[in-house]
């Protein structure tokens, strides 16, 4: 693949993050605000996902506005049982998951339709590989947009 100037990688991916436009030709309109051609910016947006250094091209839902809820949840799995993470961090029902140093080493936030659907996935969760999970419900959102300028 030819090799595109770091700067207009970046304008690209700073243009990006602000909002996809909803056009008929989208690729072709960023390509006019970048100075690349729409061919280009497919594929460099095409590399970079293959290098995952964009993890994810796509629509960010409010799920609240939708009728969701989220949690965030913590519990303690065993250091060598790194495993259980994956297995729980591929559910769909959960958006993100990090291990810790702290006794509650794994952490992840989940989205369900329903504060039942909620503790019923914490309960098979919890019966499914033997951990005790910590619930702590969002009261205020205070951030709703992650954006950095590259």
């Amino acid at each position: 693949m030819k090799k595109y100037p770091e700067e207009k990688i970046k304008e690209l991916l700073n243009i990006l993050q602000e909002g996809f436009p909803l056009a008929s030709e989208p690729f072709k309109f960023v390509a006019e605000k970048t100075g690349l051609t729409e061919e280009e910016v497919i594929n460099i947006l095409k590399e970079l996902k293959e290098k995952n250094i964009i993890r994810h091209f796509g629509a960010s839902i409010n799920s609240h506005k939708l009728g969701y809820i989220t949690c965030l949840c913590a519990t303690s799995i065993p250091e060598n049982k790194e495993e259980i993470a994956y297995k729980i961090a591929e559910l769909p029902e959960i958006t993100h998951a990090y291990l810790r140093e702290h006794r509650l080493n794994f952490w992840f936030t989940t989205v369900t339709k329903s504060q039942k659907e909620l503790e019923e996935l914490c309960k098979n969760l919890e019966k499914t590989f033997k951990i005790k999970i910590k619930k702590f419900p969002a009261l205020k959102k205070f951030k709703v947009k992650a954006v950095f300028e590259v």
